[in-house]
């Protein structure tokens, strides 16, 4: 988390002031109802996690809630991830919580180190932390695997739970449909003895991968079918990137993810509407556990809330995957990717990331989110922090025919711009520095030999300032044997420079950007657009390939401002006139400068 606010001060007051105005929500209104009314004010915590014996010999519990952001190791978070680390992450601070970070790696065959390490770097880039005295490590599911077994032989003796011998297609058709009932498996009536037995030579190894499943034992005509014997153990030998082979027996999902809520005396398990058909078995099984004096109460209770559809985006790790693995992009960290190291590469910023979240809020109802706020935010927060910088992305050389006569033979004209013009109301804008000679650089778009009607720029005849320099007054353009114009011609107007008391001497109806031809520097710039065409690219069945925006990368080699050459990757500036870039995090340097387009200065997409 950022730095506490030192009270008293004014900088406290407008914290304080914005916390107040956050919008309420049915989160919230949950958390400050369960505050209100004490439901967890009896919890006890052991300074980590454990049964109900471990806590009940700790403390009350100094959080007055915990919340908890838990994903699987198997890929890079995005963009709705981004969502639920401010949610989870963000109420767990405002209620005077803890927000667990916490590798739901139940499944052997799909997680990496790899993804671990991602997870906690963009986690900690956000700007949270999941430290708690005692405990400033991330917690593993994996690490909960013995307790997990013993939850399941209790269930086993309990009578609810059995060991099915049926094929993966047997279990499959006889769960019947919406429509229809399912069928009860014909070992459902085994004795706890004998389904004990069974499930030990499950994890013995005494018996093939998929040819049983622990299920735990509850209606099978139940409308809801996820409550119809779900399946809560499976056979499955497969190295555990934490565990190794000790185990060759692994956990389903649905019954591991409430038993380390639980373990971790997490109060709201805060998760997407996908997992809202799976409540009824989070609670069945956590009163199940409970009442055998293995997990303390009260439980931890799950609420669900839409996860986020953003427009021109697709969020599946399956489908992400195949744009990489496709070579559709460049990697899990291509600015045009959702993916959280993408969005960073892009410039986007946690301040940014952390507006988006609190803006769009947090609903029950499936709504799509126009990519033009995800953009809006970003411009927001870096209007005022962003150094600026000219920069000719399409150059053409002006040459200022008369300046060797006027100014001298080889001079070079010191010139300065403030680098915040908007700073923040106190903050002194730092001044950058460079040089006007007799030839610059200029956007080609800026010179028309016959101007269409309202254009301002360079045409025969017309003035117009290079900005922080001198007017100039435009008297032609050369061309190559092909006919394309190779150079701007211009003649400066003597004592206009900026700044000075003649710079007003002059009007002009336009100013325009330019670099100097003796200290601008070469530099790579990555415009990127967006990835898709289609609003909704993967919607409805929707072959996603089809839709990728041929146009969503095009590479210049561009002339900037000398002040831009000292630029450190992640640097973020605005370019005059063309946006917002930052110096690429993986491939700028100082002797190869490479910028990236993160957002325009307005939205001009479908325009």
């Amino acid at each position: 988390m950022s730095t506490p606010t030192p009270a008293n001060t004014p900088a406290a007051a407008a914290a304080a002031a914005q916390e107040a105005a956050k919008p309420s929500n049915f989160l919230r209104q949950i958390i400050e109802n369960d505050l209100e009314k004490g439901t967890y004010a009896s919890r006890r915590w052991a300074g980590s996690p454990g049964d109900a014996a471990h806590h009940a010999a700790g403390q009350p519990d100094p959080a007055k809630i915990r919340t908890r952001f838990p994903p699987e190791p198997n890929g890079y978070l995005h963009i709705g991830h981004a969502k639920s680390i401010c949610i989870n992450f963000g109420l767990a601070h405002d209620y005077g919580g803890v927000c667990h970070l916490r590798f739901d790696d139940t499944n052997p065959e799909k997680e990496d180190q790899e993804y671990v390490n991602s997870i906690i770097d963009a986690v900690q880039w956000l700007g949270f932390d999941w430290s708690q005295p005692g405990n400033d490590k991330p917690y593993q599911a994996s690490d909960y695997f013995d307790f997990m077994y013993r939850a399941a032989e209790t269930l086993i003796e309990a009578g609810h739970a059995y060991v099915d011998e049926q094929t993966v297609e047997q279990i499959r058709i006889n769960r019947g449909d919406f429509s229809k009932p399912g069928v009860d498996s014909p070992f459902r009536t085994r004795t706890p003895a004998e389904n004990l037995a069974r499930f030990r030579e499950m994890r013995d190894g005494q018996h093939e991968d998929g040819s049983m499943v622990l299920r735990a034992k509850i209606d099978m005509a139940s409308p809801n079918i996820n409550m119809r014997d779900p399946a809560i153990y499976r056979i499955r030998r497969a190295t555990h990137h934490n565990t190794g082979d000790k185990w060759c027996i692994y956990p389903m999902y649905t019954f591991a993810h409430p038993i380390e809520d639980a373990l971790e005396q997490i109060t709201h398990s805060i998760c997407t509407l996908e997992f809202e058909d799976q409540r009824p078995f989070y609670d069945w099984l956590m009163d199940r556990l409970c009442e055998s004096g293995l997990l303390a109460a009260p439980a931890p209770h799950q609420y669900e809330f839409a996860r986020l559809n953003l427009t021109y985006v697709i969020t599946s790790k399956r489908k992400l995957a195949q744009l990489v693995y496709d070579h559709k992009v460049s990697g899990w960290d291509d600015p045009r990717m959702p993916t959280i190291v993408g969005l960073r590469r892009r410039g986007y910023t946690p301040a940014a990331l952390q507006m988006f979240a609190e803006r769009i809020g947090v609903t029950k109802s499936d709504s799509w989110i126009d990519y033009g706020t995800l953009e809006g935010c970003l411009r927001e927060d870096l209007e005022a922090k962003a150094h600026r910088g000219m920069a000719v992305i399409n150059p053409v050389k002006l040459v200022l025919t008369n300046w060797d006569e006027v100014m001298g033979a080889g001079h070079l004209e010191p010139c300065s711009l403030p680098a915040l013009p908007h700073a923040a109301e106190g903050v002194e804008s730092p001044v950058r520095h460079f040089t006007i000679g007799k030839e610059v650089w200029i956007e080609r778009e800026d010179f028309e030999e016959v101007p269409p009607k309202g254009y301002k720029r360079l045409f025969p005849g017309n003035k117009v300032r290079l900005k922080g320099g001198y007017v100039v007054e435009c008297t032609g353009a050369t061309r190559d044997a092909d006919g394309n114009i190779t150079e701007v011609l211009a003649t400066v107007v003597p004592d206009t420079k900026s700044g000075t008391p003649g710079a007003d001497s002059v009007k002009v109806k336009a100013a325009i950007t330019w670099v100097g031809v003796a200290d601008g520097v070469q530099a790579e710039v990555r415009m990127y657009d967006r990835l898709f065409l289609d609003a909704q690219p993967d919607a409805g069945g929707k072959d996603f390939i089809e839709s990728l925006n041929p146009n969503s990368l095009k590479v210049v080699t561009a002339i900037v401002e000398p002040s831009l050459a000292n630029a450190k990757p992640d640097d973020k500036f605005q370019f005059e006139r063309h946006g917002y870039f930052v110096a690429d995090r993986v491939d700028h340097k100082a002797e190869k400068p490479v910028f990236n387009l993160a957002v325009g200065l307005k939205d001009s997409w479908g325009k």
